[in-house]
C-alpha cells in the first residue's frame, strides 16, 4: 500500500455496526478463495473488493468488503453482521488450515464525506498504525473510508452515519440486518453491480447455484431503489395493484428522506407502488455496474 493518508480535522465520523475479521496465517488465501464467493487469488496485495459468504445453496449470510494486505493477511469489513457468529461458523471450516481468524476489536470503521486522500479504485492506502483507507466512491458523493485503531480521530455523529448508510442503498449496496440472513442470492441482491462474486474462480459455497443462475440467465429478480415518505420496515411488502411485488430487503433514513431496497421482479408491469397502504416511487432499478 502506497502513502499514508491523514485524517481531515473534523471530516472523520465514526460508522457503527461496521467490524473487522481478520485472516491470518500461511493459509490465509487458500481459505478465503475457498470460502468467499468473490476471487481473492486474482486480487494483488494492497487491494480489496466487495465479496460475501454464501450457504450451500447460495443465500448470502454476510457481504463484506474484503481487503488484502498482504498474502498472509486479509481483512473482512462487515457493515451489519455479528462478527463473533462469522467468526465462529467460519472456524468450523478451518480442518488443517494454517490460518487464524478473529475479530479486530481495537479496529474501527470511519467516512469521510471527500474524495480519497490516497486510495484509488481497488487500491488500498495507509498503514494499519495510522489507518487503511478504501475508495468508497459510487453513485452519489465522493466518499472515503478509514479502518483505523479504535482511537483515532473520528467522533459518533448519527446525523452523518445516517447518510453514509442512505447512502450505501444509493449505491445498491444491501445493509442487510439480522432478518435477511440466508434469505437471497447474490442476484437476487444484484451484486454484480458491485462485481461482489465471481462464476469462474471454481468451488466454494453456494458456487454452484450462482454460476447455474448466471450461465442459464435465470436471474428474474433483483434490487429496486424505493424512495418512500415514510420509514420504511424491512421484511415489509412491496405492492403494486393490489398484489404483493416484491420484499423490503434493506432500508435507510435520514432527516426526511427514507430509501429501501426491494427484491422484485426484473421484467414487470409498470404500475403505483406501495407499502403499509402509502404511495412510494421507484428510483432505480439497479441492474447496471458501479465500481
Amino acid at each position: 500500500m502506497h502513502d499514508n493518508p491523514q485524517p481531515s480535522s473534523g471530516q472523520a465520523f465514526a460508522l457503527p455496526g461496521h467490524r473487522v475479521i481478520e485472516l491470518s496465517g500461511r493459509d490465509a488465501a487458500t481459505f478465503a478463495q475457498a470460502q468467499f464467493m468473490n476471487d481473492v487469488n486474482a486480487l494483488a496485495s494492497g487491494q480489496w473488493q466487495w465479496s460475501g459468504w454464501l450457504t450451500p445453496k447460495g443465500r448470502v449470510i454476510a457481504l463484506m468488503a474484503l481487503l488484502r494486505l498482504a498474502d498472509e493477511r486479509i481483512w473482512l469489513l462487515l457493515p451489519d453482521a455479528d462478527p463473533e457468529s462469522v467468526v465462529t461458523a467460519l472456524k468450523r471450516f478451518l480442518f488443517r488450515s494454517k490460518t487464524t481468524i478473529v475479530v479486530r476489536d481495537d479496529l474501527r470503521a470511519f467516512g469521510h464525506y471527500a474524495a480519497p486522500q490516497a486510495a484509488v479504485g481497488a487500491t488500498l492506502a495507509g498503514e494499519e498504525t495510522t489507518g487503511v483507507e478504501l475508495d468508497y466512491r459510487g453513485d452519489g458523493d465522493a466518499r472515503a473510508l478509514r479502518i483505523a485503531p479504535g482511537q483515532a480521530a473520528g467522533a459518533e455523529d448519527p446525523v452523518r452515519a445516517a447518510r453514509w448508510a442512505l447512502d450505501d442503498l444509493r449505491h445498491g449496496l444491501p445493509r442487510l440486518g439480522p432478518s435477511q440472513i440466508e434469505q437471497w442470492t447474490p442476484q437476487q441482491l444484484s451484486l454484480e453491480r458491485l462485481r461482489a462474486f465471481s462464476v469462474k474462480k471454481g468451488c466454494y459455497p453456494g458456487q454452484e447455484i450462482v454460476a447455474r443462475t448466471h450461465f442459464l440467465g435465470k436471474a428474474k429478480r433483483g434490487l429496486a431503489l424505493i424512495e418512500s415518505p415514510h420509514s420504511v420496515a424491512v421484511g415489509a411488502e412491496l405492492r403494486s395493484h393490489d398484489a404483493v411485488l416484491g420484499t423490503i430487503a434493506a432500508s435507510a433514513s435520514a432527516g426526511d428522506r427514507h430509501l429501501a431496497l426491494a427484491v422484485a421482479p426484473l421484467e414487470r408491469a409498470e404500475g403505483g407502488l406501495s407499502l403499509d397502504g402509502h404511495t412510494v416511487a421507484e428510483i432505480a432499478l439497479l441492474d447496471g455496474l458501479a465500481r
